[in-house]
């Protein structure tokens, strides 16, 4: 089983009643968010175990677990059926590598009120402890869906009713002045690359970030910070009467 390295991902497992089977805890390790955390261990009747710190190393795998690893929280990827359901906005990622990057998104698409983060099987970041800790406890709350082929999602999509919005610098509008129409999607390519060719034809609009300096460009999560928090504002704003 994969370990859920941190006191803050543990914690977030924990408050959102993800399946914790043990959490060990580094000897010496204190302080009030430990205790926090053992008291909800205590709650949910999780099972503790105090190891030497060399234990919780080689647990972690070389992460920074402050002294906290949880085994039985393993992320369980969702079902598109089970997702696109809700018609709620799914953010797709055209083969995002970096887990950092994903782990970011992840965090981001949380914050910003996505239903479901999709990523593909093949050539592309899974679900691991270093994506754990960089959505800092948002994979507690938010699904993520695996697929096999994202150009097959896409047309399940559409064929639901959703819109998709490529986020491509090729894009004829800029972000903030196309319309969002629900349900929505919204499409990331990869770090370098942008979207596959396939994908960008798939999708309805597509969209980019003006940008004012010489760099081309965003690193890919501050990317879906910006598209999503504007997709966030206009999901906010009154429906005009018709």
């Amino acid at each position: 089983m994969s370990p859920l390295v941190g006191i803050h991902p543990v914690r977030e497992a924990l408050l959102a009643g993800r399946p914790v089977d043990r959490v060990l805890i580094a000897k010496g390790a204190g302080g009030a968010r430990l205790q926090e955390l053992l008291a909800l261990c205590r709650e949910r009747g999780v099972p503790v175990r105090v190891e030497s710190r060399d234990r919780l190393d080689r647990a972690a795998k070389g992460a920074n677990h402050q002294g906290v690893v949880a085994f039985g929280a393993a992320e369980k990827y969702s079902s598109i059926d089970d997702t696109a359901a809700s018609g709620g906005l799914h953010v797709i990622l055209d083969g995002v590598e970096d887990p950092h990057n994903l782990g970011a998104i992840i965090r981001t698409a949380h914050a910003a009120g996505a239903a479901a983060v999709v990523i593909p099987e093949r050539r592309a970041a899974g679900l691991n402890e270093t994506v754990g800790r960089a959505a800092s406890g948002a994979l507690a709350y938010l699904p993520v869906v695996r697929v096999v082929n994202i150009n097959r999602t896409l047309d399940e999509l559409k064929e639901r009713g959703y819109w998709i919005y490529g986020l491509d610098e090729r894009g004829k509008d800029t972000y903030d002045q196309v319309e969002f129409t629900k349900p929505s999607a919204i499409v990331l390519g990869a770090e370098g690359s942008g979207l596959h060719e396939h994908v960008a034809k798939r999708c309805d609009f597509l969209v980019r970030i003006p940008m004012a300096g010489q760099v081309a460009s965003l690193n890919v999560s501050v990317a879906a910070g910006v598209i999503l928090f504007e997709w966030k504002r206009r999901a906010a704003l009154p429906t005009p009467a018709p």
